[in-house]
């Protein structure tokens, strides 16, 4: 496991694209995840100790998210054949036993996480309504241990500033996690 802090991004960019595998049987774009006000895409995967820190924290706050009019995407990047806890088959179950109210989806080739620049998960990007790049931060102050209860919900504000003015916050503190399992030949394209 590699501590990663994503990087500053060029803000303005636009979301990728994509058609992925869900945990539903369903093939997902874009276009299907977002919503009136706007894009959340989040990296995450099962395995990683970031991710379960705040796996409770991140379904309640995706679910006043979406209240507020985003859409919510979660997309898993990691090589499965090194990481058998992060098989699509195990995504199923996560899903289900933490109750994911959003798509879970396999970017089987790693394409996906590529062109959206993820490193690491979690991994967050909140997009406006126009689908451009407002926020790369992080959920909360959490760290392999979840955030204390009255820690500054970091990513519904940004969401919900997104979600009122098209903008995202001026401060944005950057997530940290695991870094994405990458296979060979991903990494050499």
């Amino acid at each position: 496991m590699v501590l990663l802090h994503t990087p500053s991004v060029e803000l303005n960019k636009q979301a990728c694209d994509f058609s992925l595998l869900g945990v539903d049987g369903k093939t997902w774009s874009r276009q299907d995840c977002r919503g009136e006000k706007g894009l959340l895409v989040m990296f995450i995967c099962n395995h990683c100790p970031y991710v379960k820190a705040i796996s409770k924290r991140l379904v309640e706050d995706v679910k006043v998210i979406q209240k507020m009019g985003i859409g919510v995407v979660a997309i898993m990047p990691n090589d499965p054949f090194d990481y058998p806890d992060d098989s699509f088959e195990h995504m199923k179950q996560i899903a289900e036993t933490e109750g994911f109210t959003f798509p879970y989806l396999w970017d089987e080739t790693q394409e996906i996480a590529k062109s959206y620049g993820a490193i690491c998960t979690p991994d967050f990007f909140g997009f406006n309504q126009d689908l451009k790049l407002q926020y790369r931060g992080r959920l909360d102050s959490s760290n392999k241990e979840a955030a204390p209860p009255g820690a500054v919900r970091e990513l519904v504000s940004a969401m919900q500033l997104i979600a009122q003015t098209n903008k995202g916050p001026d401060l944005q503190i950057p997530s940290m996690g695991c870094s994405i399992k990458w296979r060979e030949e991903t990494l050499r394209s």
